[in-house]
């Protein structure tokens, strides 16, 4: 099952390598990572998400929060959260195609941010599903190069964000 985690830190020198080191060091995988600073300068916030079961994903909030740097480690669950990631991918394209690719584009609320005589690229942002039925469609056009950055998430509730 896959879990997203939201870690506050510190915003200091070497704190991703001892969240990653954590994560190796035990044998859990990472499917993406994603970190920026927040409001505060002092604080960064690391998106996490990984797999596991409940007992392994509490295992990991349990050792997170033992790290000196973290100031806060939340597992969001489902319906408890507002997550998006942002995709650019280059699509080859032809006469024949381009049309096609550009309504599809539209339809997803993507944008184009690059034309080239043999390929479009495409910006698209939403939740995994919106990401993943577009990328299913430009497979059959030739998906030339693609770059995820990860999920970004923040609670749902009203207040300051965990």
């Amino acid at each position: 099952m896959r879990h997203t985690i939201s870690v506050l830190v510190e915003n200091k020198f070497g704190v991703l390598t001892r969240v990653a080191g954590l994560f190796s060091g035990r044998g859990y995988n990472i499917d993406s990572l994603n970190v920026a600073p927040t409001q505060d300068p002092t604080a960064s916030r690391m998106t996490i998400v990984t797999r596991g079961d409940d007992a392994t994903v509490d295992q990991i909030v349990k050792q997170l929060n033992k790290l000196t740097d973290v100031m806060k480690v939340v597992d969001f669950r489902e319906n408890e959260y507002v997550d998006r990631e942002l995709v650019l991918v280059k699509v080859s394209v032809d006469s024949k195609t381009r049309a096609e690719v550009m309504q599809i584009t539209d339809i997803f609320r993507a944008k184009i941010v690059d034309v080239q005589p043999k390929s479009l690229s495409i910006e698209v942002t939403g939740d995994e599903g919106k990401i993943e039925k577009l990328l299913s469609l430009m497979k059959r056009f030739g998906v030339m190069d693609l770059t995820r950055t990860g999920k970004v998430a923040l609670p749902r509730k009203d207040g300051k964000a965990e």
